[in-house]
């Protein structure tokens, strides 16, 4: 058998408008030996796109002599002949080859199909990306030039064959189970899977025993043990922790770090963290402490609280925001404590219970026919078919499945009230139980902000009990309380379990158990089945009727606002100020809630029957799931009421939606405004010790606004609170240059008029033709940055910098991150998350460009409603929530240039508010101490040249002292301190 794996080369997506400007095609054996290469340009009849040739490096010049397509054909299409056609996204280049070949006159390819992108994601179902530099990389494969045909072949013939080897190795259970999801007659990998399966029962593995084999799956996971099962930590192990102080653990935990980590160095900013937060745990208090970038913050708080919480026999959480800090405290900086304490400790991540999968859920999936299964359902199945003979902790977060497949992984999410708990099969391996079992053991516990208000909101029944909470990425914390403190309801929120429940005649928990009970034999099933097919009736009903109400919905939030650039809507509503149609909506929504509770009670009735009068197994397991599906009805009938009623005067009450998708993307919320007071309630009075660190947590060197955000006035006058900011330990002047050009034109409107954009475009170009690329570019528009991509790209095309935009050339932000990174010469042009949360240490980022001053928009419900409690408290909403809202984002950005102490870059500043007006200062003077010049928009890039072709003095010696203001090198803004001052007085007074 022979396998042609082909890869073109073209002018654009279209098959039927654009053309084929190279060909590859490198022929493989079973043994996955290249027994032949093809490779040609291939001169189309229309020029070739600039962007093509950006991307492709091929040029109209290139392929003035090349071969036309008919000469091109007539050597390849004899290769493909009796080969299976292999291919990185098949879909594409079949069907340019199946036009090509009709287009010249050729019968089309009926052979079978492979692709490498499906292939990879069932035989490597946690790589990170399946794009096919990103796969060569990780798999180690050579591919030194991507988007040229004949190398990009031969690349993925080398996935292609690294896959078939991968799939070889799984245990023959696994095969046969991912086998039984593809028709093998009708669908080319479920052949492939098939051919593998039958190889594999002839030559056995040496590793099958290294599996566990239960209920006809194979499993990496073992069963899991009782707490009081395991044996306690000896008295002996702890004599070093009880028998120091802490000065002393920390020295010696220092020099076995110096041991282990030669570049280690001890860090002012560290060391007082250390203090602080044994000092606030010690003595039952709240911390702030801001510790920026570089300082060690995670040993900072990690060293001080496993010191007291081993000592004291207290247990710890930790909560992050973003997963990324919470893997990096798992696989990086836990582990390093592990070999430097001397002491032994439990450590444990611990997550929401929809991140881990139910085992029994997915073997019920499993079990549905393959002709019930569409080909990405069938792939999904399949990476969490593979993953399982992986994974020993069942989350998420270890699987890459896509972006279309959160449905699937909600279908087997694990959850309470689906959950059978000790009378499942699969309890002693189940992933959720597993984590809330290390959880209970642990000495310390890594978590997320979600987590810890969901538990909030369960009345402490999910975490273990704990009094001493450590928050990282403590910014979010008053954003997430606030969603996870409310309540929101969107149109899938309500599709789902009605799905869920009738998918089909064949497909969903009402029909699966009408089968069951047909075939039980039990006295019942007819009376029962007949009151479920009733209930089937009323899930259609509610169906209709929930799309009538959301079309409803939907047409008046287009007409009562406006989309915003991204083509999102939002209408707040108020009861005093409610849309001419909220009548017409009320009768709509009583109508829907009237029909989910005429099919809520009668199907609780009949589950309770079923389950008092029969015993089997598979019956009790499906209406265990039937029972879940009911409890989300209900509890989206509850918010549904609640937002009908506008009830809570403490909420704010709004519906989001988008312009393109319409009804499908409508959510209804309802959130708290202020949530201090349920922070201070719910937190900080409950627990001894909270200590809150982020990198931006001061506005003017300040904490007042964060405490008045999150509750902490009142802690602080009772002096429960401390706070600190630390010191960098870089050395910002000599690492980082801020440029305003003073003559830069006014930015008008929320999206920029021409002059500005036209003048921005033109600077950045200059600018990155000076850096070579290495710029990242941070907008607050979505509308602007697609206004500059396009013209930024034209001008820097001649110079072969590339221009990426976010939401526009595709991918993740981590995609279009790794991108970047491993293209030198490109300009990022990015939005939103961009602004945090985004690492480019080293020569990766030389210049960081920030548009616009990042207010936000002040209209958003919540900020509207705060805003208008402000006033009524005679504040100024500006002064007390916006600028310092748009002060702590600003530090957010600024800090994406400076990730080391070798780094050194600039950040330009196109928004001259900075300097122009009362209120810009408090962006300078939050800054960790940078050189700041201000200079005509000429002289940009020949300032930029100078200063990044100036060698960096040594360090000084003490860094943090030297970082601890802003140099001014503009008498203007060194002289607005006294108008700040002013200002200030003046808002006292």
């Amino acid at each position: 058998m022979k396998f042609a794996v082909l890869d073109f080369e073209t002018t654009g997506t279209s098959p039927d408008q654009d053309e084929i400007i190279q060909a590859g095609l490198a022929l493989i054996d079973e043994t996955g030996a290249v027994t032949a290469v093809y490779g040609s340009l291939v001169k189309p009849v229309k020029p070739i796109p600039d962007w093509i040739t950006q991307l492709t490096g091929i040029s109209n010049e290139d392929v003035s002599e090349a071969p036309e397509l008919e000469a091109v054909l007539a050597e390849f299409v004899p290769l493909l002949q009796d080969a299976v056609l292999v291919a990185h996204n098949v879909s594409f280049d079949a069907s340019f080859l199946q036009a090509a070949l009709d287009r010249c006159g050729y019968l089309p390819f009926a052979g079978r199909m492979l692709d490498t992108v499906e292939l990879s994601r069932i035989a490597y179902p946690s790589m990170s990306s399946y794009r096919l530099s990103s796969l060569t990389h990780s798999l180690g494969i050579g591919h030194d030039r991507p988007h040229q045909a004949d190398s990009d072949a031969l690349a993925t013939a080398e996935v292609f064959f690294k896959c078939v080897m991968r799939l070889r190795e799984l245990p023959l259970l696994t095969l046969q189970r991912l086998s039984s999801l593809f028709d093998s007659d009708t669908n080319d990998t479920g052949w492939l899977l098939a051919d593998i399966a039958a190889w594999r029962e002839a030559n056995p593995g040496e590793n099958d025993d290294d599996y566990q084999y239960y209920r006809q799956l194979a499993l990496r996971v073992s069963d899991w043990t009782d707490a009081d099962e395991e044996s306690k930590t000896d008295p002996e192990a702890m004599k070093p922790l009880t028998e120091s102080e802490f000065p002393e653990f920390v020295a010696g935990v220092r020099e076995k770090l110096k041991d282990l980590l030669p570049t280690y160095e001890s860090r002012e900013g560290q060391q007082i963290m250390f203090g602080e937060v044994l000092e606030a745990l010690n003595q039952d208090s709240h911390l702030l402490v801001e510790a920026g970038t570089g300082t060690g913050k995670s040993l900072g708080y990690l060293l001080p609280s496993l010191y007291y919480g081993l000592k004291e026999s207290k247990k710890i959480v930790v909560s992050t925001h973003t997963i990324q800090l919470q893997e990096q405290l798992r696989q990086r900086d836990l582990p390093l404590l592990q070999e430097v304490l001397p002491v032994p400790f439990k450590a444990a991540v611990f997550k929401g219970r929809n991140n881990y999968l139910c085992l029994r859920k997915f073997e019920q999936q499993l079990q549905l026919p393959e002709t019930a299964l569409s080909r990405e359902e069938a792939v999904t199945r399949g990476q969490m078919t593979v993953w399982l003979s992986e994974t020993e902790r069942g989350e998420a977060e270890e699987l890459n499945l896509g972006g279309r497949s959160k449905d699937e992984w909600n279908a087997v999410a694990s959850d309470a009230d689906s959950c059978l708990n000790r009378q499942c099969p699969w309890f002693r391996k189940c992933f959720y139980h597993r984590a809330r079992q290390d959880a209970n053991k642990a000495d310390l516990i890594i978590t997320n902000h979600a987590m810890v208000f969901t538990d909030m909101r369960a009345e402490g029944r999910l975490l273990p009990a704990y009094d001493r909470l450590i928050v990282d990425e403590a910014h979010h914390l008053e954003e997430v309380a606030s969603h996870h403190l409310g309540q929101r309801t969107g149109y899938l929120t309500v599709l789902h379990p009605l799905t869920r429940l009738w998918k089909d005649a064949r497909n969903g928990q009402l029909p699966r158990l009408m089968s069951l009970l047909a075939g039980s034999g039990e006295e019942q099933a007819q009376a029962w089945n007949e009151k479920l097919d009733e209930a089937a009736g009323k899930v259609h009903e509610i169906r209709e009727s929930w799309d009538r109400w959301t079309d409803r919905l939907f047409a008046m939030l287009a007409e009562e606002s406006g989309a915003d650039d991204s083509g999102n809507l939002s209408l707040r509503l108020k009861p005093e100020k409610l849309p001419d149609s909220w009548e017409a909506q009320l009768v709509d929504g009583n109508n829907t809630i009237q029909l989910l509770s005429d099919l809520l009670r009668p199907l609780d009735k009949v589950i309770a029957d079923i389950k008092e009068r029969t015993d089997d197994l598979a019956i009790q397991s499906l209406m265990t799931d039937l029972n879940g599906s009911l409890k989300d009805l209900a509890a989206a009938r509850a918010d549904l009421q609640s937002f009908l009623t506008l009830g809570n005067k403490d909420f704010v009450y709004w519906i989001e939606g988008h312009s393109q998708y319409r009804a499908r993307s409508l959510w209804l919320f309802g959130m708290p405004a202020d949530v201090s007071h349920l922070l201070k309630e719910g937190m900080f009075d409950r627990k001894s010790s909270v200590v809150l660190t982020s990198a931006t947590l001061t506005v003017d060197k300040s904490f007042q606004y964060v405490k008045e955000q999150l509750g902490l006035d009142a802690s602080e006058r009772e002096g429960r609170l401390r706070s600190a900011q630390l010191p960098s330990p870089f050395n910002y002047r000599e690492q980082a240059l801020v440029l305003i050009p003073r003559d830069f034109p006014n930015i008008r409107g929320q999206n920029g008029d021409p002059q500005f954009l036209e003048a921005l475009t033109k600077s950045l170009a200059e600018v990155a033709e000076t850096t070579g690329g290495r710029m990242l570019v941070l907008f607050t528009s979505y509308r602007m940055l697609k206004a500059v991509h396009g013209p930024l790209k034209e001008r820097l095309g001649p110079s072969g910098i590339e221009v990426m935009g976010q939401g526009i050339d595709g991918g993740s932000r981590s995609r279009l991150t790794q991108q970047f990174m491993d293209r030198p010469a490109s300009v990022l042009l990015g939005t939103s998350s961009f602004w945090e949360g985004v690492d480019l240490p080293g020569d990766a980022l030389t210049c960081l460009a920030i548009v616009r001053l990042p207010f936000q928009p002040p209209n958003h419900p919540v900020n509207e409603a705060k805003s208008e409690k402000l006033q009524a408290e005679k504040k100024n909403p500006f002064m007390k929530l916006s600028l310092p809202q748009a002060v702590i984002r600003f530090k957010q950005g600024f800090g994406r240039l400076v990730r080391t102490a070798s780094d050194k870059g600039i950040v330009i500043l196109y928004d001259t508010r900075v300097i122009d007006t009362n209120y810009g200062k408090y962006f300078l003077y939050s800054l960790p101490g940078p050189k700041i010049e201000h200079l005509p928009n000429a002289g940009l890039a020949s300032r930029v040249r100078e200063w990044l072709n100036t060698p960096m003095a040594k360090p000084v010696a003490d860094a943090g002292a030297a970082s601890s203001g802003v140099e001014l090198d503009n008498a203007a803004v060194a002289a607005a301190e006294a108008d700040r001052k002013e200002q200030t007085n003046d808002e006292a007074g």
